[in-house]
């Protein structure tokens, strides 16, 4: 991860939402999986995974969505109820105590690059990825290639009692 400067804010198109990141995200993943090339219209999706709860929102509401996932379980995804714009997801796994924010619905997101390119197998061929960043067929081993931090913070989410 880059140092870089926190809070940092986003929001969507239209500037109806408006939300901050008080403290750096515990890891940025470039996601190639077909479900993020679908539910993108892109090539990969880019996520910062970051504790609920330093997500702050500061402007507007927003509308939570539930979409088919590959797991089965679905994921929410939390969009301005007037220009659509997707903002954050919700998974399955850690529900909403965690938060996958879209790095480009920040208002700088070359601050915030990936740490790690995920469902490579299945990434488009045009697509080069930039040598020193891991890259990976599938999934990873959490406990591989976090930094000790955010393992330590995951690890404190987890144990939070699941809210609504």
């Amino acid at each position: 991860m880059t140092s870089t400067s926190f809070p940092m804010d986003g929001g969507c198109d239209c500037g109806s939402v408006r939300f901050r990141l008080t403290t750096a995200p515990l890891f940025v993943n470039c996601c190639h999986c077909r479900w993020c090339q679908r539910e993108s219209g892109s090539a990969f999706a880019i996520n910062a995974m970051i504790e609920s709860d330093r997500v702050e929102l500061m402007q507007g509401v927003v509308e939570m969505i539930v979409t088919p996932s590959a797991s089965g379980k679905g994921q929410q995804i939390a969009r301005c109820p007037q220009c659509r714009i997707a903002l954050w997801s919700h998974y399955a796994g850690a529900g909403s105590k965690l938060s996958f924010i879209r790095v480009g619905s920040l208002d700088d997101p070359d601050q915030l690059p990936p740490d790690i390119h995920i469902f490579t197998s299945t990434k488009q061929p045009w697509v080069l990825l930039q040598d020193g960043t891991p890259a990976v067929p599938a999934y990873y081993e959490r406990r591989l290639h976090w930094p000790a931090e955010s393992l330590v913070r995951f690890e404190a989410l987890l144990a939070r009692p699941a809210t609504s």
